[in-house]
């Protein structure tokens, strides 16, 4: 369901009004958002009114059908905001969107697209306290129970959870692991459905705003429709396609956090004198500052070549992998850098380099560990060769 998206002029002018309202409304509401942990309901409403919340969600449903590089370069361009406001939309606009599109019902797209549309937030439910990446050891369970689903387990570490209107979640519809992990479905179940609960939000090292919290799952019983795609066994076939995207997603967002960060970096350096002069006139701060640019170039480079090969239908296996894998690592490196250029004050809570610091940190492990994506190039890469390219 490839979507053509809002021709230039349109979408430049959407684009305009975004980077005004992330630096007019976002940013100056972080301090509230680090402090309260959450996005106050008068700016998450506002978000909704813009339509932040269905931005890939195709105008057959009541969204503006943004193409893949229009979306991205919108997630880039929120990303420059604290993490909370990303999160708070990128899950129902990246994966929920994407499965939906890709292999739900008709009825499902007819019941949860306009739903997003309308500012609802998702939750997908796939890691467990006992398995992230590897899926044989998923304990959650649905048993067939004549026209409706049993589901008993529990999910860890998920992101929208405490806010959630809905979730997507992977669970076991066979006892025995199967080739292609085809014992894994996935189930839309609603906020309020019986049995379902929310755990307390998490504690984290940073991103304050962007809440995850467990998922328990006790004789959760849902009618057969809730099955994504009426057919078993495709949930986990259909996460990983929704990840391939979510881990541009996350690429996108990881450079829109880097350039905020080079740019905190580049003004304290003009700002901060030290033997007489701005620091920025220092060779050695020059270098961070350029490295920090070469990095976050390259990425943005790497993006648009992903982008440009799945909008003509290509796999992006390999390219979602290395983009993810590029950006992530480089935010690391940019973030550390800022805290360099500041000294001392970069260690202190009081300056923004120090919270960039921790924010940047788990880029590296959602949406696929740096290691487990090496894995996933090497992989298609060795299946390649084995196959004569």
């Amino acid at each position: 369901m490839p979507e053509t998206g809002l021709d230039a002029e349109t979408f430049e002018a959407f684009i305009t009004t975004l980077r005004r309202f992330v630096r007019e409304r976002m940013i100056p509401a972080e301090p509230q958002v680090f402090e309260d942990d959450r996005i106050p309901e008068p700016l998450l409403n506002e978000m909704r009114e813009m339509g932040l919340m269905g931005l890939s969600v195709p105008e057959a449903y009541g969204g503006p059908g943004l193409s893949m590089g229009q979306y991205l370069q919108a997630v880039a361009e929120i990303a420059y905001a604290a993490p909370a406001f990303r999160s708070a939309m990128a899950i129902g606009t990246g994966i929920i969107t994407t499965a939906l599109k890709l292999d739900g019902t008709e009825e499902q797209r007819q019941e949860y697209l306009p739903r997003l549309v309308a500012g609802e937030i998702a939750s997908f439910c796939l890691t467990e306290p006992d398995s992230g990446s590897d899926s044989a050891a998923m304990k959650t369970r649905a048993v067939k129970d004549g026209d409706f689903y049993v589901l008993n387990g529990s999910k860890r570490y998920i992101t929208n959870a405490p806010q959630a209107n809905f979730f997507l979640v992977m669970a076991r519809t066979s006892a025995e692991s199967l080739p292609g992990n085809a014992h894994v479905s996935g189930f839309l179940i609603p906020l309020g459905t019986p049995g379902l609960s929310i755990g307390k939000p998490d504690k984290k090292m940073g991103q304050r705003g962007a809440l995850t919290a467990d998922v328990v799952l006790e004789e959760v019983r849902v009618p057969a429709s809730a099955l994504l795609g009426g057919v078993e066994g495709k949930g986990f076939k259909t996460a990983m396609k929704a990840l391939d995207g979510g881990r541009l997603s996350v690429t996108a967002s990881a450079l829109g956090l880097s350039r905020r960060t080079l740019d905190v970096a580049l003004r304290y350096a003009n700002e901060r004198k030290a033997f007489g002069e701005t620091i920025a006139n220092f060779q050695l701060v020059q270098a961070m500052l350029a490295d920090s640019q070469v990095e976050l170039y390259a990425g943005e480079c790497m993006l648009r070549d992903a982008v440009a090969k799945a909008e003509t239908g290509q796999s992006i296996l390999k390219e979602g992998a290395a983009c993810k894998i590029f950006a992530s690592e480089a935010l690391g490196r940019i973030a550390d850098r800022c805290v360099q250029i500041f000294g001392g004050a970069g260690y202190m809570a009081e300056y923004d380099a120090e919270r960039l610091y921790r924010d940047a940190r788990v880029f590296r492990i959602y949406e696929g560990t740096t290691q487990i994506l090496q894995l996933v190039i090497a992989r298609a890469m060795l299946k390649e060769y084995a196959q004569g390219f």
